[in-house]
């Protein structure tokens, strides 16, 4: 039932599905958790070796490296899905979205310690984010694309940049932002200062050339 469940979300949220078997014969990310579901089954008997030839058979063919360690809740959407990697010990909550080129990696080496994120529930993950370290990622939460996050996030927050920066925290929401798809709705901190740069830098030579102009007038009276 939890694959089944996985394939209607998927079918739900992406406007590109046309239907729950189309998803489930020709989804990449779908399949990725499929192999997925089946590495964590193994690897929770501790037949470690097993899970993890199935978990590189999945990355192979899908793009998508999930270690077999780690936990994931229903209704997960990986879109389109290559260059993703979830590390061993990162935790999942239930119906997020992850898209290509997502990094859920790990700091240090030490073993058998969390080493990886945790993520929320309907947390939204967009293209190319870099999430790094035992740190938690709140529910509801928005990381923008290219993001690189190396501290908590809490609830409802849109974080965009590098390193990332919270730019709003929501109120309450009826429909999640990995719902919305929403993730091109953030505003990068570091361009409005620069934009603000740019207008003082344009407001100050306006006001060089009025002076410069007015100097050359009583000059031109003397």
């Amino acid at each position: 039932m939890g694959l089944i469940y996985d394939a209607k979300q998927i079918a739900s949220r992406d406007p590109a599905a046309r239907s729950v078997a189309g998803v489930i014969l020709l989804y990449p990310g779908f399949h990725a958790l499929v192999y997925y579901r089946l590495s964590h089954f193994f690897f929770k008997l501790k037949w470690t070796g097993l899970a993890r030839w199935i978990s590189e058979k999945g990355k192979f063919r899908t793009g998508v490296e999930i270690h077999p360690g780690a936990q994931i809740g229903k209704g997960l959407f990986i879109d389109h899905g290559a260059g993703i990697v979830i590390g061993e010990t990162s935790v999942i909550g239930d119906d997020c979205t992850i898209y290509h080129g997502v990094t859920l990696g790990g700091r240090g080496h030490a073993k058998h310690t969390k080493r990886h994120p945790t993520i929320g529930d309907n947390v939204l993950i967009g293209t190319g984010a870099k999430l790094l370290g035992n740190i938690t990622i709140g529910s509801n939460a928005n990381i923008g694309a290219n993001a690189v996050i190396l501290h908590d996030v809490p609830e409802g927050a849109t974080v965009v940049g590098v390193p990332g920066k919270i730019v709003k925290i929501d109120g309450v929401k009826t429909v999640s932002h990995a719902v919305e798809l929403d993730h091109t709705d953030a505003e990068d901190p570091v361009e409005n200062e620069l934009r603000g740069l740019c207008c003082t830098i344009n407001e100050l030579t306006e006001k060089v050339k009025a002076l410069e102009s007015e100097l050359a007038e009583l000059k031109s009276k003397q």
